[in-house]
C-alpha cells in the first residue's frame, strides 16, 4: 500500500523531482536533454539483468535484449514489456523521432528507430543517466 504523503511519480512537482534526481538525471527526464555520446557506463553493462527509469524505479528493458549500436548510447531491440514505454513525436530536429518515454512516470528516456537488428528491427536509444541498473541476485 502506497503512502497517502507520497505523490505519484505523475504528479510530483519540479521542486519534487530537483529534490529526487541528480542533476543529470533531472536534465534528462525531466527537460528532454540528452547526454553526450559515450560518456555512460551502461554503454558496457553486460551483466544479466534489468534497466529501471532511473526516476521512478519501473522495470523498462533487459540485458538480453541489449546490443552494442555504435550510437555511444545504451540501446536494445525492445522494452521488457508491452505497456512500459509511451511514445512522443519529437521534431526538436529537421525530421520528426519518435520519443519514448518512462509509461509510469513521463521521463524522458530517448527515441526509437527503426533501423535495429532482429529480431524487432528497432533501436531503443537510451540516455544513460535515464537509466538504473539492477544486475540479477541484487
Amino acid at each position: 500500500m502506497s503512502d497517502p504523503k507520497t505523490p505519484s511519480p505523475k504528479t510530483m512537482s519540479e521542486e519534487d523531482w530537483r529534490n529526487t534526481l541528480t542533476g543529470d538525471q533531472f536534465r534528462v527526464l525531466r527537460r528532454h536533454g540528452t547526454e553526450p555520446a559515450w560518456t555512460s557506463p551502461l554503454n558496457e553493462e553486460k551483466r544479466p539483468g534489468v534497466f529501471h527509469c532511473a526516476g521512478c524505479g519501473a522495470p523498462l528493458f533487459q540485458t538480453a535484449d541489449k546490443y552494442d549500436s555504435g550510437s555511444g548510447w545504451p540501446s536494445f531491440t525492445r522494452p521488457i514489456e508491452g505497456d512500459a514505454l509511451g511514445t512522443d513525436t519529437d521534431h526538436k530536429l529537421i525530421y520528426p523521432r519518435t520519443e519514448i518515454h518512462c509509461a509510469k512516470c513521463d521521463g524522458h528516456l530517448g527515441h526509437v528507430f527503426d533501423d535495429g537488428p532482429q529480431p524487432t528491427g528497432q533501436r531503443y536509444c537510451i540516455n544513460g543517466a535515464a537509466l538504473k541498473f539492477e544486475s540479477e541476485g541484487e
